[in-house]
């Protein structure tokens, strides 16, 4: 397929700034993939769609405040750092990107704080791509603290506002446990203790995979020809717990929803040769469009994307690209919250 028919027109005031007051008060659209119908509902509602036996994959990686605004040796010029990946513990070695690039180069100090932080930039990786160097002496455990004292919740640009005290909660889904994500499992933000009770109570099984979901997530495809379109990497881990679990629904032809796209791209990056799930670790840079045979899954929650991005294509290869595509068209029309902090699709 091409990128451009992926393409819609989205009003501006559809891009959620905020999420909802309440997490699991979201719009909730149910969308067919046999029949392409379409039903509204509140996002707690979900569990009247799982059974006994049915199983939801969630992703536990953990957002970090990965942005950071320092000042440039000398001429104390602000320079905004995005902490992408650590590179080396040992060294405080980070791969990151840095605005404005052209002022920035290697041998730099930059500061952080009242100066209690301290970085140096040792290579150029791409325009905007650096290498730095904490100079830090502390613990580990201190230099991760100081990071999160320092550092700003990494809101997406498409969130155009200030980041507010919040969003670091917010922004966050409340089973979040393995740090290492530059932003959220997104379908995860609408999970509530109570709606998670109520899918343990008619015995909906649960299990996690950890993605470390990265800035290439808002990466915009630039070609028109989406075969040669090339992901960026991420970092996951699916564990054998979790692979017997899944298997042992697919068996029994139970529902296998996975909570997002990351954990559709980490378990479809983890498939065996007889079409199972196996315990997997490393990097992933699958890239799912339409058409595309899925072997785990038969469900899948997600948010609503925006146009021309990688996730609406993992959607419509999912949920069939005409079926979305209109699905779209009525969550345009009937005003329901896009990007990040926004509502919730359902595709069964």
């Amino acid at each position: 397929m091409k990128l451009s028919e992926f393409k819609f027109d989205l009003p501006s005031d559809r891009i959620a700034l905020y999420p909802a007051e309440n997490r699991d008060e979201s719009r909730l659209m149910v969308v067919n993939r046999k029949t392409g119908e379409i039903e509204h509902k509140v996002f707690k509602d979900i569990v009247t769609y799982f059974d006994e036996g049915d199983v939801m994959v969630i992703n536990d990686t953990k957002v970090f405040p990965a942005r950071l605004y320092g000042n440039k040796e000398k001429t104390g010029a602000k320079i905004e750092v995005f902490l992408l990946r650590e590179l080396n513990k040992e060294n405080h070695l980070w791969d990151v990107l840095v605005d404005p690039a052209r002022k920035i180069r290697v041998g730099n100090k930059l500061y952080f704080g009242d100066g209690e932080l301290v970085a140096e930039v040792i290579d150029n990786t791409t325009s905007r791509g650096r290498t730095i160097r904490f100079l830090f002496d502390g613990t580990d455990e201190e230099f991760y603290k100081m990071i999160d004292t320092l550092g700003e919740t990494p809101l997406p640009k498409n969130i155009d506002r200030e980041v507010e005290k919040e969003d670091r909660e917010r922004f966050q889904t409340i089973y979040a446990k393995n740090v290492g994500a530059v932003a959220a499992p997104t379908a995860g933000l609408h999970f509530t203790p109570q709606v998670m009770k109520r899918l343990e109570i008619i015995g909906v099984e649960r299990d996690a995979i950890t993605l470390h979901v990265g800035l290439g997530t808002f990466r915009p495809v630039d070609v028109e020809d989406l075969t040669k379109h090339k992901m960026d990497s991420e970092n996951f881990m699916v564990s054998d717990d979790t692979a017997n679990l899944v298997n042992n629904a697919l068996n029994e032809k139970r529902r296998v929803c996975a909570i997002g796209t990351t954990v559709m791209r980490s378990l479809e990056s983890s498939v065996s040769a007889n079409g199972r799930l196996k315990e997997n670790q490393g990097w992933t840079d699958k890239f799912i469009f339409p058409p595309y045979d899925f072997k785990i899954c038969n469900a899948l929650v997600t948010n609503f994307h925006m146009p021309e991005s990688t996730l609406l294509m993992m959607a419509c290869a999912f949920g069939g690209y005409d079926h979305i595509m209109e699905a779209y068209q009525v969550a345009i029309k009937e005003k329901y919250r896009f990007f990040s902090y926004g509502d919730a699709m359902l595709i069964i």
